[in-house]
């Protein structure tokens, strides 16, 4: 699958679908391990799928080792713990604004590690789609913004942020193999370094074992916005680079509010239509933008 926009927007639906189930994780199953048990159904799916693939990079791979170590430990288990853990302190409005930030860090990050060119209508359309998705958190009350306050899990969502943004960046340096093996690779990092906050979580009694619907929960996310949203990442970050595929994901709350409508039986309302429209436009403009360019 090689269309960008295609693969960007079942990125953000299986993302969208992540919120829904962070939501029915609830009491079900606790942060870590549920983190943990995500990357250990991705990699018993992915890894006997590219076994003979990953034998033959091998050579490569392990020239690779801390990158690769890197880049599981930081882009996909510390994100995901610092995400979980700071919806148990922070509201849901808080992140879905803060999470926003995301597309800036790689717009800038672009700019200032990798000396590329951003032009006036990218910064634009993730004004634009920023806008959008101050729609959707704020409920379409502006008395709902002025109330916001922030607080230390604010400052974890802005970390994990700013991390997934920088292994967006980072994909440019991966070694020269296919999406699906090198997603297969960095697993194995992401299961191990996971082991540590669900060890600690074990030690001080707070964690909880998944009931069937916390299975349910972790098989979900471990095939869908683990397996699939992360290989298509990869190939979408492949076709059009970090700062393009990172403005799409402005539509992961507008998606994971439409699923919460249909799952959960959550109201859809104008402000969400609304938001959906502002992210569809900021994207637009920013691929007009770099289209033409």
């Amino acid at each position: 699958m090689d269309h960008p926009t295609l693969l960007m927007l079942l990125v953000t639906l299986f993302w969208g679908g992540n919120a829904v189930a962070g939501r029915l994780a609830v009491d079900q199953v606790s942060p870590a391990q549920l983190t943990l048990l995500r990357w250990v159904v991705a990699g018993a799916i992915i890894l006997p799928m590219t076994w003979r693939e990953l034998a033959d990079a091998a050579p490569m791979l392990r020239r690779r080792m801390a990158f690769l170590a890197a880049m599981g430990t930081l882009g996909f288990t510390t994100y995901n713990i610092l995400y979980y853990s700071a919806a148990h302190v922070t509201s849901a409005v808080n992140i879905a604004i803060v999470t926003a930030s995301s597309p800036i860090f790689m717009l800038a990050g672009g700019r200032a590690l990798l000396g590329g060119r951003v032009r006036g209508l990218q910064w634009l359309g993730a004004g634009v789609a920023f806008c959008g998705l101050l729609a959707v958190a704020s409920g379409g009350s502006l008395r709902a913004l002025a109330a916001l306050s922030f607080n230390h899990g604010d400052l974890m969502v802005l970390a994990a942020s700013a991390l997934y943004a920088g292994y967006s960046l980072a994909l440019r340096r991966r070694p020269a193999v296919g999406a699906l093996v090198f997603f297969a690779a960095i697993v194995p990092a992401a299961v191990i370094s996971a082991l540590v906050p669900a060890g600690i979580e074990l030690a001080s009694g707070e964690a909880r074992m998944p009931t069937a619907q916390g299975f349910a929960v972790i098989v979900y996310v471990g095939l869908f916005p683990s397996l699939l949203a992360q290989v298509f990442f990869l190939r979408a970050v492949e076709l059009i680079g970090a700062a393009r595929a990172g403005l799409y994901t402005n539509l992961t709350p507008v998606f994971g509010a439409g699923l919460a409508w249909l799952g959960l039986g959550e109201r859809f309302g104008w402000h969400h239509a609304l938001g959906l429209v502002a992210v569809v436009a900021g994207i637009g403009l920013a691929e007009y933008s770099a289209r033409r360019r």
